[in-house]
């Protein structure tokens, strides 16, 4: 399949960067989001990742241009209509997903792929709001996408192989190191990872140590780059709790109840970096 014009549903941090990795490597995109303010603030990220670049000198100032330039702004899902590939980057919530792969169905060529970045939300459940299921797969990019080398492609119950094969080649493509995992809830990364995020949580509410301890202990002793303190503000605390809430409805089992505090500090509004406050406070 013959991939020239992408389109990414969703201009937050995780869309802007898918489509930044694809505009780099030499793709149409369509950047499309509810509002023009949404689209300008994700081209904005974009502008400054590429902007650090061009200060690093990794590309240069008319590279810089060139990937601009491949990028169109959408505020109408109707431009889904010119797109070969579509990544959908929206928020964790299966409602709105199923919503919108079912207008993308209806509205996109029948040769496009619909993929999904979603972090733990069945790849096989998004796909029966479609009438191409075989065509339905999960793109779960990391985060900061341009520097995070993973790509988590998911299967669905019908994914094609061809469509799977289509995904893995433009990982590649990107840049990127594909690795196939199947369709169970939080996949492998947040499988793992959420977890250990929460169990950080619970030794906070629990009064074992302060944030700053915890985060120490395991960046000291257990040589991670970042304490999971520290990564649960920059994911988005309601991030974390939307995939416990998911790993704990898919699997049925209490060891992934969230714990009572990130709830709490979720409905404060205290979210993380994203909002200046989580367990640190941001400027």
């Amino acid at each position: 399949m013959d991939i020239k014009t992408v389109m990414v549903i969703g201009a937050g941090q995780m869309g802007s960067g898918i489509a930044q990795v694809h505009a780099m490597a030499g793709f149409q995109v369509i950047l499309h989001d509810l509002n023009d303010d949404f689209v300008e603030r994700g081209l904005t990220q974009i502008n400054t990742n590429l902007t650090r670049q061009v200060e690093k000198e990794k590309i240069t100032a008319t590279d810089k241009e060139e990937i601009v330039k491949r990028i169109e702004r959408s505020v109408h899902l109707n431009d889904a209509s010119k797109a070969d590939f579509i990544i959908e980057a929206a928020v964790e919530n299966m409602k709105i997903k199923q919503e919108l792969f079912a207008k993308l169905d209806e509205l996109a060529p029948g040769h496009t792929i619909l993929a999904t970045n979603t972090s733990s939300l069945p790849i096989t459940e998004i796909a029966t709001a479609t009438k191409r299921p075989e065509k339905v797969i999960g793109m779960h990019f990391m985060n900061p996408v341009p520097v995070m080398k993973l790509v988590e492609v998911i299967r669905g119950l019908a994914t094609a192989d061809e469509v799977y094969e289509v995904v893995d080649t433009l990982s590649k493509t990107l840049g990127k190191t594909p690795v196939e995992v199947n369709d169970f809830p939080g996949f492998v990364s947040n499988r793992i990872l959420m977890p250990m995020i929460n169990e950080a949580i619970f030794t906070v509410y629990e009064g074992v140590a302060t944030p700053e301890a915890v985060d120490e202990v395991m960046k000291l002793g257990m040589n991670h780059p970042m304490g999971p303190l520290t990564l649960a503000d920059f994911i988005g605390l309601d991030t974390c709790l939307y995939i416990m809430e998911t790993l704990h409805e898919g699997f049925g089992d209490d060891k992934y109840r969230p714990c009572p505090l990130l709830r709490k500090y979720v409905k404060a509004g205290w979210l993380g970096k994203k909002t200046g406050r989580g367990f640190y406070q941001y400027r």
